[in-house]
């Protein structure tokens, strides 16, 4: 019965929305034109930031790239309402609208770094710290963060990364399919596929990384991530990993997911941690 009331009174504690937890931007990512194209003229790039109240405001920042297998996006529960949590706990929090590939991988990365290139201009007036900007993503959103993660430099490259059921490899067999080919193109893209692999990619300077999937997911291997946080653990990254029993995919913020609550404890506990 403690337990039930303990974990009841963290879940109202995690997600009480207080009345000043309501600053929201809605920004347009290039406002004088993108600078590269995906042949879509219609999608465009843009973000909402959820700024703390500056009592609370940890000085901390966390960018974050929805999934939707590079052909649309979650933006509700793995953006907006991650969002939220993220400002009622001191966090500003920029929920990343960024433009799908259409085969042209460069598009969703020069997004994703500008929108921590935006924190970063931002940080006095956002209550942030220039140097405690990290990355978040889920699923395909979490193939973007781990590639910027590892490619991204100077005002781009994120301090830390936090990744949920993330597509790691773009390698056959292993790689979410849809993920691959609308990043990609379809065809023989071997060269490509190492080059965007985020397990080939990590270095001595990869930022550290939180981590979790579901042992059952069946829409993303999640040898994926095991793999990722392998390579983090044989380069000396920092990384914590989170294989929760079952779930499936795609669970992002929604209470509905079994782990929901330790889960969430979990990421703070690791947040805290640095």
């Amino acid at each position: 019965m403690k337990r039930i009331l303990f974990l009841l009174t963290a879940l109202l504690c995690l997600f009480a929305v207080s009345g000043n937890a309501q600053n929201v931007k809605e920004i347009n990512l290039w406002p004088y034109g993108a600078p590269n194209k995906n042949g879509d003229p219609r999608d465009s790039a843009k973000v909402w930031v959820y700024i703390p109240d500056r009592k609370v405001a940890t000085g901390r920042a966390i960018v974050i790239c929805p999934g939707g297998g590079y052909d649309h996006l979650a933006l509700d529960k793995e953006g907006k309402e991650w969002g939220k949590f993220f400002q009622n706990i001191g966090i500003c929090a920029v929920v990343l609208k960024y433009r799908m590939p259409h085969g042209h991988y460069e598009v969703p990365i020069v997004d994703a770094e500008e929108a921590i290139r935006l924190v970063r201009r931002n940080a006095a007036s956002w209550h942030v710290d220039v140097k405690n900007v990290g990355i978040m993503g889920s699923s395909a959103g979490g193939h973007l963060a781990s590639v910027v993660a590892n490619t991204a430099e100077k005002n781009a490259k994120p301090d830390f990364q936090i990744l949920f059921y993330p597509v790691i490899t773009m390698m056959n067999g292993f790689t979410h399919q849809g993920s691959h080919d609308n990043f990609l193109g379809k065809g023989n893209q071997k060269r490509l596929e190492k080059r965007f692999s985020s397990d080939q990619l990590v270095t001595r300077n990869t930022p550290r990384a939180w981590i979790a999937l579901s042992d059952d997911d069946q829409g993303v291997p999640p040898a994926n991530g095991v793999n990722y946080y392998t390579e983090l653990y044989r380069h000396d990254v920092p990384a914590s990993l989170h294989v929760y029993p079952d779930g499936g995919h795609g669970w992002g913020s929604s209470i509905g997911f079994k782990y929901h609550i330790e889960m969430i404890m979990e990421l703070k506990a690791w947040l805290n941690s640095f």
